[in-house]
């Protein structure tokens, strides 16, 4: 078996192809959204469905979000903030040179 190359590695030479590079910054905000939702659930031990009824939401909504398929409204990010207690907080951007920004929607509880 060949030796393990570190995400950051493969991430950055897929970063030189301009048609990956367009798709990984389209993708910014809902790989971001995936992310936070998904640590969120791991850290408060919540199913998607349980999450789901938390916010209001369907279960096949939330399982979308965390799979960074769709692009969020800001109103659902809102939603999930004031719900949740808790603003959203994303890092979005950062390829390999700039660090990624931070990203805060929503109000603290």
């Amino acid at each position: 078996m060949g030796k393990a190359v570190p995400f950051d590695e493969v991430l950055a030479r897929h970063l030189q192809d301009p048609e990956f590079r367009a798709e990984w910054e389209r993708t910014a905000v809902p790989r971001a959204v995936a992310l936070w939702l998904v640590r969120y659930r791991a850290e408060h031990g919540l199913s998607q469905r349980a999450l789901a009824a938390r916010v209001g939401l369907q279960q096949p909504t939330i399982a979308r979000l965390e799979a960074g398929d769709t692009e969020p409204k800001l109103s659902t990010l809102l939603r999930l903030s004031m719900a949740l207690g808790t603003p959203v907080e994303l890092l979005v951007g950062g390829d390999g040179v700039a660090p990624p920004v931070p990203v805060s929607i929503g109000l603290a509880a």
